[in-house]
Parts: C-alpha cells; sequence; structure tokens
C-alpha cells in the first residue's frame, strides 16, 4: 500500500504541482509572518493590501516561482535519466522543496540576527575589518550550517538509492518534461516582470522584493543592465536614474552647488555645518587622574534597570548618584572597533595620527595603563588612537590569549573575563605609590557581548542562563535575564574596580567614565545584536562619571566624549555648536542605511538602496518620496548632514595624507 501510493505521488503529473504550490505556500506564510507583507508593521514601509497591488504581486510570485520551478525541473530529469520519471520527482523534491525551504530558513534565521541591511562590506566591519575574523567569529553557526546541509545531501542520497530498488521499472521520462522554448518563454516573461513591474508603483513590487526567486533574477538583472558600472541597473530595489552616468545613483557623492542631485535624495547638496574635532589639548600639573570602563554592548536602559526588584547595575547607580549620567549616547556606527576610535579620538572619521585622549594625555605627563578584555589591535583600535604606542602598560585579550573565555583564538573571537583583567589592573596599579603620578586607565569589560554567558559568571538573574545553541526568538524573556546576568557581571566588575580605587586612597582624586560602546537589540523587532539596524537599542548607550556634567545635554554622540573628558579634567576646551547624533550602517562612503537622533522626530533613518525612510518614535516607515512637510524636511536634513560629514572626511583624509608625505620628506 505504501509503495502504491509513493508510486502514484512521485507521478510527475501529480508530484510537481503538489511539490511547487507546497513551496510556493510555505514561502508566502513564512515572508508574511516576517515582514508583514499584506499586513505592514514597522521596519516596513509597505503593505499589499489593495486589489490592484495583489494582482501585481501574485503575477510576479507566479512567475517566479513557475520559472524556477521549470529550471529545477529541466535538471531533476536529467539527474534522473538512468533511473526514471518517479526518480525525477525525488530529485524534484529535494532540489526545488528542500534546497528552497533551506534558503528560506536560513534567510529567515540571518534576517532575525541581523536585517536585510547586511552586505558583504558591513560583515567585514563587524569583523573589524577583517571578513576572515568576521567569519571565523560565526564558525560554530557556519558549522552547524554546512553539518545541515551535509545532511541533506546524504539524505537526498540515500533515498534515492531506496527508490530505484522499491520501483525498479519505473516510468520512462519522456513528454513530462518542459521543452526548453517553454522554459525559455516563462523567464522572458519573468524578466519582463522584473523590469516593467517595479515601475507601475504601489506596494505590490516591494513586497516581491521579499521573495527570494524574485529578488534573486531582480538582483541578476540589475549586475547585467548596470552599463555604468556604479552598482546600480534598471532593476533592483534602487532603480539607475541615469544608467549611462556614473556619477548619478543613490550613494554617489552629491557635488555641491553645482545643481544635479547625484544620490537622488535631498536636491543638489547644500553643505551644512558639522562637528570639528578638537586640535591636540594637553592638561597642566595637578590634572586628576583618569579611568574609562567601556562595557561592551551595553545599552541606555542599563541606568536604573531592575530584574526581580533588584538593581542590575547597583555599582553603575553609585557612580551616578555620587556624579551624573547621560542617555542616550549614540554610537554613530553600532559597533565596537569603530566607537572605540570615534570615543577616544573625538570625531566621526578617524585618519592616522588623529590627536586623541592616549596621544595628549601621555603628552601631558600621565602614566598610560591598558586593561582590556578585548584584543585592542583588533580593526584597527590601538594603531588610530595611538593606544599602544602611548602604553606603559598593556595588557589585552591578545596578551591573555591563554586565559581567554571561549576556545575561539580568531583576533575578534577573544574574550577574557573581568576578573582576569582586574587581576592584571590591581598588580600594576594596586600600589598607593604608583600614583603619585598621574594615571589614565582605560578597562574594557567584554562578559555582556554575545553570546551573553561564559563559565565565570555566576547566575544572578538567569537560571541557568541561555547556552549560545540555545539563542533564539523564541526564548526572547530567558535571552534578556542572559543577557542582564551578563551586565550585572560587568558592573560587579565596576565595583570591585571602585573600591581598589578607594583603598589606594585615589577614589576623590579620580575621573571615573564608564560608558557602553554602543547597545544590543534583544529580539525587540525581531533582530538580535547589533551595528545592522540604526534605532535606540542598537545605537543608544550612556555616559556615567562619578563627577556632574552639568553643561551635557543629551542626546551626546560618543565622538562628544573627548571634548568632554578633557572638560572635566580641568582643560580649557573651546565650547561647539550641539550637533544631533549621526548614524549610518556600513562605511561612511557606501552606506546601506544613514540616520539621526533627531530633536523632534527622535531617531530616524533611511535606507539609500531602497527609500525606506523609518521614524522609530512613531513606529512606522514609508517610501521616502511619499513624505511632506516637517519629515520631508527632516529627512532632507539627514541627507544634507551625509553629503557634508562625506566631504569632511575626505578633506581629513588629504590633510592626512599630505601631512604624512610632508613628515616623509
Amino acid at each position: 500500500m505504501l509503495v502504491r501510493l509513493s508510486s502514484y505521488l512521485l507521478r510527475p503529473l501529480v508530484g510537481i504541482p503538489l511539490i511547487a504550490v507546497g513551496v510556493s505556500l510555505v514561502e508566502l506564510f513564512v515572508a508574511n509572518r516576517k515582514y508583514g507583507i499584506f499586513t505592514g508593521g514597522f521596519g516596513q514601509s509597505s503593505a499589499v493590501d489593495t486589489p490592484a497591488e495583489l494582482v501585481v504581486f501574485l503575477v510576479g510570485f507566479i512567475l517566479a516561482h513557475v520559472a524556477v520551478a521549470l529550471v529545477a525541473w529541466k535538471i531533476s530529469s536529467r539527474l534522473a535519466r538512468p533511473s526514471g520519471a518517479q526518480s525525477a520527482v525525488l530529485h524534484f523534491a529535494f532540489l526545488y522543496g528542500g534546497v528552497g525551504i533551506l534558503v528560506l530558513s536560513l534567510r529567515y534565521q540571518l534576517h532575525s540576527y541581523f536585517s536585510d541591511a547586511v552586505s558583504f562590506a558591513l560583515l567585514k566591519q563587524l569583523g573589524g575589518g577583517s571578513a576572515t575574523d568576521a567569519l571565523l567569529f560565526a564558525k560554530n553557526e557556519i558549522m552547524l550550517g554546512l553539518a545541515a546541509f551535509a545532511v541533506f545531501l546524504l539524505t537526498w542520497w540515500l533515498l534515492a538509492k531506496v527508490l530505484r530498488r522499491l520501483l525498479p521499472e519505473q516510468r520512462v521520462i519522456s513528454r513530462s518534461r518542459p521543452a526548453w522554448s517553454l522554459v525559455g518563454a516563462v523567464w522572458i516573461a519573468f524578466a519582463s516582470a522584473v523590469l516593467v513591474l517595479p515601475r507601475i508603483g504601489g506596494d505590490g513590487p516591494r513586497g516581491l522584493e521579499r521573495i527570494i526567486g524574485w529578488q534573486g533574477a531582480s538582483d541578476l538583472l540589475a549586475l547585467a543592465t548596470d552599463f555604468d558600472r556604479d552598482g546600480y541597473g534598471l532593476a533592483g530595489r534602487s532603480i539607475d536614474p541615469a544608467p549611462f552616468d556614473s556619477a548619478r545613483h543613490p550613494l554617489a557623492l552629491d557635488i555641491p552647488g553645482n545643481g544635479v542631485d547625484e544620490d537622488g535624495y535631498g536636491g543638489d547638496l547644500a553643505l551644512v555645518p558639522v562637528p570639528r574635532p578638537l586640535s591636540q589639548t594637553l592638561l597642566g600639573r595637578g590634572s586628576p587622574h583618569l579611568v574609562i570602563v567601556v562595557m561592551e554592548s551595553t545599552r541606555s536602559d542599563v541606568l536604573g534597570k531592575r530584574i526581580d526588584g533588584k538593581l542590575v547595575a547597583p555599582n553603575l547607580a553609585r557612580v551616578v548618584r555620587e556624579g551624573s549620567a547621560i542617555a542616550p549616547a549614540y554610537s554613530h556606527v553600532g559597533f565596537t572597533t569603530a566607537s572605540l576610535k570615534s570615543l577616544f579620538a573625538g570625531s566621526l572619521i578617524v585618519p592616522p595620527g588623529s590627536p586623541s585622549l592616549f596621544r595628549e594625555l601621555d603628552a601631558s605627563g600621565y602614566e598610560i595603563g591598558v586593561f582590556s578584555g578585548q584584543p585592542e589591535d583588533f580593526g584597527g583600535i590601538s594603531e588610530a588612537v595611538g593606544m599602544r604606542e602611548a602604553a606603559d602598560r598593556f595588557v589585552d585579550a591578545e596578551t591573555l590569549k591563554d586565559q581567554r573565555a571561549f576556545s575561539f583564538a580568531a583576533q575578534g573571537s577573544l574574550l577574557v573575563d573581568e576578573g582576569i583583567v582586574l587581576d592584571r589592573f590591581e598588580e600594576a596599579l594596586g600600589d598607593p605609590a604608583v600614583w603619585t603620578t598621574p594615571q589614565f586607565v582605560y578597562l574594557n569589560f567584554q562578559t555582556p557581548h554575545f553570546p551573553y554567558d561564559h563559565e565565570a559568571v555566576p547566575h544572578r538573574f538567569a537560571h541557568p542562563p541561555l547556552e549560545r545553541a540555545e539563542i533564539a526568538a523564541g526564548k526572547r524573556a530567558e535571552l534578556e535575564r542572559t543577557y542582564w546576568n551578563a551586565v550585572a557581571h560587568s558592573d560587579a566588575a565596576l565595583g570591585r574596580l571602585i573600591a581598589m580605587l578607594e583603598r589606594v586612597g585615589e577614589w576623590e582624586q579620580t575621573v571615573l567614565i564608564v560608558t557602553g560602546d554602543h547597545g544590543e537589540a534583544l529580539f525587540e523587532d525581531g533582530f538580535l545584536g547589533h551595528g545592522h539596524v540604526i534605532n535606540d537599542r542598537q545605537n543608544a548607550t550612556f555616559l556615567a562619571s562619578n563627577r556632574p556634567l552639568d553643561s551635557v545635554r543629551a542626546p551626546i554622540s560618543l565622538s562628544d566624549y573627548r571634548a568632554i573628558i578633557l572638560r572635566t579634567l580641568g582643560a580649557s576646551v573651546p565650547e561647539q555648536d550641539r550637533f544631533e547624533p549621526f548614524m549610518h550602517i556600513g562605511p561612511l562612503e557606501r552606506p546601506t542605511a544613514i540616520g539621526l537622533a533627531d530633536r523632534n522626530l527622535g531617531v530616524i533613518s533611511l535606507r539609500l538602496d531602497s527609500g525606506k525612510a523609518c521614524i522609530t518614535r512613531k513606529g512606522r516607515c514609508a517610501d521616502y518620496r511619499s513624505l511632506g512637510g516637517p519629515e520631508l524636511a527632516a529627512f532632507n536634513a539627514l541627507v544634507a548632514r551625509w553629503g557634508s560629514e562625506r566631504w569632511e572626511a575626505r578633506l581629513r583624509e588629504r590633510a592626512a595624507s599630505e601631512a604624512s608625505s610632508h613628515r616623509l620628506r
């Protein structure tokens, strides 16, 4: 009976339509649940919810699946030539059905951890400029995926062998195979739809961007029609308005005052003021000690955060009581390497040799100590801000590699527990006599970084914490407890640091700065981590000090810290105009998205490839070209800020290059 049923279902005229329809329905269900194709929602600027939009969407959706299915059936028929039609249906089930579901699952998981703003350039930046390190950090997940794919292939091969034994006399593959002329005609219709439907307008084409077959064909056609090689063609998420002019596209450098809108946003660029970095500022004799503690991936809502009625960070709360706190403080990019460069150098872009806290405090007679649970050479942090060259004592995760919390040895994966870092700090600075010379100490506590737990972390709020393999959107409540448990561990280390400063009698003579380097999303919007969506959760952190910061008003940027710290130490720093914090995903020259902490609207962001404009405070997105009034003005101001920051960065890099060439002469 089972063999007879299997034989019936494996007939091409039965099995092929069943598999194709099944895969189509699964993709439709998953895409709507994840992206709200038909319902909309935050992060989705459109919804396919009118009859005309539904018709456009269904035409594109059906063409995409039929076109891909026909090619898969041709390949399956070729694979099954030695066997017969039933084997071809089995191959189709794995090739079209299995691979389709596998790709859909991987895409869904990727967008759960990141977003569709992820690109190779961004992954490389998340790896501190090293694509290899980025891949090595995710090697557990990559190996798991490869293992799953190997099991998939093995199952395919075994079932094909079993089928040949169960059905030794299979139907011969004949007219059930589609003719190449039919395949070609369907693909011509599909390609025409990819080129034409987005020009009709409406939300139907936007919904089709979430369909894998459609998006893949769209990307290929965009590449094929990129005649001027500027990265944009006649298809894709963004259609090139000038296909034969490489100077005009969504990421083009807008030349101010030439009457041409090269990037397609905000009209011709009119330069606006941007923050200018401080020149090197020296401190006089008698300045207090400086201790900076960076708590990795610690969100702005750590201030006053309670779980089970208990403060997550009581030692941080003590610092705030004795001094002050500023929140939100925004990371420009939402990941560590660039955040620390901005923090210490006081600028969005940090060319080699830029003034920094390390260089100017070293020149002011301070002894410099670095005690870090991460590798400070990772992503060029140390080189950019002069950390290693200025340090009298330098201990980081590379130095302490044999005491790392995890087995990973890739530079971007090293993490050393706060307790070990503080042991080295106390060995070096536990003698009160050392403090007769002004000290600048930088400590980095890494435990709040993904995966938020290791063997040295007590179970304060998570009983027990989630293991790395268990972290998933469905366990968000347990994940939050695991994350805050990690933050509490770093806060306990902060308490130990304060106790040591009191023990050596230097607490009153020390300016303590505590901050995060960026925030962290915990699946609140479907995403985990940082650096891939511009919003308060991923970009916003806090600035706390045991001294008053009365003149500082939120929101601020990490690049504001250097001036704030120098003033707190007593340096004469000229006042600057206040600037709204600017943020970007990917390199400043070619970002996927840009954002601003607008005074009236809160955090706004613009996807430069799709034109999606999001206002997080309102929890909605819209197409940039549909905006009007104050909202359009705010997004045009964002575009002007981006263009002006790019021009300023180019001028600074050119000046740094010329200065370097002059020194070499």
